[in-house]
């Protein structure tokens, strides 16, 4: 019996791969993700958005699993009771904030379940509000409270820019902080235990599920150190050659219902 025999458990992106652009779910995925509960499976998402931000994914997709925000940075329970929290140890905030803005590169802070910008007109801050479906909290000073930040992100849609803030902030925080795209033009920073393989590591230990039982689907590189540790990986088929080469398996894209597929032909085995 191979790894995706034994499957348990399927931990899946949201954007990019369970969600289409327009962050809307179609009705094969849906139906992908209850015959998983059918077959005695358990499904559970991880996303760099806030827990607040896949509330809209709860009932659709009958979640029971706890819901991994902030790429790991916030674990809550289903009914948004309970959390777990990474933050980013404080005096590294401003540090990081500055070299954002040095660069060139939009900083937006999250702070709980708060999202705080500077300029609600700046590049891609609508698109944020339709796929985390609340507001941003707009203010000139993002460092007033540096305590329970729990992701940074820098946003440019300048590649050269962004690989560039994207190595200095590694360079200079190393381990005391992850770093890593969760789309080409967002730079995600967390605490150094909040990236998608501690959040495998974590939902293996409390729904007692061996990591090899358990099958990753995403698309963006910080989906890599999840696909590292799982008994079988999935990239999505727009993803980049990089990613691709880090899985064990490559679906269609997010826009031909690739995540459906994934499920169907990889973990269900369906014909």
């Amino acid at each position: 019996m191979n790894k995706s025999d034994r499957i348990r458990m399927v931990l899946a992106d949201v954007d990019g791969t369970l969600v289409l652009p327009d962050k809307t779910i179609t009705e094969r995925a849906r139906a992908a993700v209850h015959k998983l509960a059918e077959a005695d499976i358990a499904f559970a998402i991880t996303s760099g958005r806030p827990p607040r931000g896949m509330f809209m994914l709860l009932e659709p997709l009958s979640l029971h699993t706890p819901i991994a925000g902030f790429n790991g940075g916030m674990l809550v329970s289903p009914d948004m009771t309970h959390a777990e929290v990474e933050a980013i140890a404080p005096p590294l905030v401003g540090p990081i904030v500055d070299t954002l803005t040095k660069r060139g590169v939009d900083p937006w802070v999250y702070q709980w379940n708060e999202w705080l910008l500077r300029d609600p007109a700046a590049p891609h801050a609508d698109r944020e509000q339709r796929t985390v479906q609340f507001a941003p909290t707009v203010t000139r000073d993002l460092l007033a409270r540096l305590g329970g930040v729990i992701k940074i992100v820098g946003v440019t849609d300048d590649p050269a820019v962004m690989e560039a803030v994207e190595n200095e902030l590694r360079d200079r925080f190393g381990d005391r902080v992850s770093v890593a795209r969760s789309q080409p033009y967002y730079l995600d920073i967390t605490h150094p235990d909040a990236n998608k393989g501690a959040v495998l590591r974590k939902l293996s230990r409390l729904l007692d599920i061996p990591p090899q039982e358990i099958a990753t689907v995403g698309d963006m590189p910080n989906d890599v150190l999840m696909f590292a540790l799982s008994g079988l990986s999935i990239a999505m088929g727009q993803s980049s050659d990089e990613v691709k080469r880090s899985a064990m398996r490559v679906t269609k894209p997010n826009t031909q219902d690739g995540f459906a597929e994934a499920i169907e032909r990889y973990v269900l085995h369906e014909r």
